[in-house]
């Protein structure tokens, strides 16, 4: 029997591109997945594609609007917790600076307080970014332990999102036996992804419209992952922090 068998998971961003996979890809382990998100955008999407049918409930909540977020928490009484709600886009930030850290740092703390106060989950992960750290220019690759910070909205939303996750983890969940842990997962490709700005599906829409190609920042250098292998890394460590309790509360993917 698989660990998820059974479980009620809590996926927070169900109708975005990782959030589609991971949702299938739990139901299709034997978890009984509650989705929470708001509605996918306009075009092709590919939580439209896969359908509802293998959701326990599907959500269309804005994680901005608490007393809904506790509605939902309170309904699915979750035994895990995938919170991958998030304004994604780097550009996108820059022009809704207000609707980036709304998402993605009060929509956490709404979803953190709701779990706190109505329900009692085997483990929390968060799951942020690569981009999280303080960009030094110096090129290297960062480790947990390096300073947080963000020059964009996005990055910055992003490293306050780990605060406040450590925050909630220090005064509330490890007092109470939960585990709470941030992932920082980097760059990811797969089939389904339709998102603008993501280098990938932009070649792709490109060459579709016999169109130049065209690189925003062709000098930078970022980590590449599918979207099956980051999922597994974000659900092995999810597991692991439901059977054990003393794993690091961030780690990078």
């Amino acid at each position: 029997m698989s660990f998820w068998t059974g479980k009620r998971i809590l996926l927070t961003g169900h109708t975005g591109f990782k959030g589609a996979w991971a949702g299938r890809w739990l139901a299709g382990q034997g978890a009984r997945v509650t989705g929470l998100a708001l509605p996918p955008p306009p075009g092709p999407s590919l939580f439209v594609a896969l359908g509802q049918g293998h959701l326990a409930a599907s959500h269309l909540t804005d994680l901005r609007a608490l007393p809904a977020v506790e509605a939902v928490v309170r309904d699915a009484r979750p035994d895990l917790v995938l919170h991958m709600a998030a304004q994604p886009l780097v550009r996108l930030s820059y022009n809704d600076p207000v609707g980036t850290f709304g998402s993605n740092v009060m929509g956490t703390v709404h979803l953190l307080d709701a779990l706190r106060r109505h329900a009692r989950p085997e483990a929390i992960l968060v799951i942020t970014s690569d981009k999280v750290y303080d960009n030094d220019g110096s090129g290297r690759a960062y480790v947990e332990t390096d300073r947080l910070g963000g020059h964009d909205p996005y990055s910055a939303s992003k490293a306050a999102t780990e605060i406040v996750a450590a925050s909630f983890r220090d005064a509330y969940f490890a007092p109470a036996g939960i585990p709470l842990a941030t992932a920082r997962g980097g760059n990811v490709i797969g089939g389904g992804d339709w998102s603008d700005d993501r280098l990938v599906p932009d070649i792709v829409r490109a060459l579709s419209r016999n169109e130049p190609v065209t690189l925003r920042n062709p000098g930078a250098t970022r980590p590449w992952q599918h979207v099956l292998d980051c999922l597994d890394g974000y659900f092995t460590y999810l597991q692991a922090l439901a059977t054990n309790p003393g794993l690091p509360p961030a780690l990078n993917f």
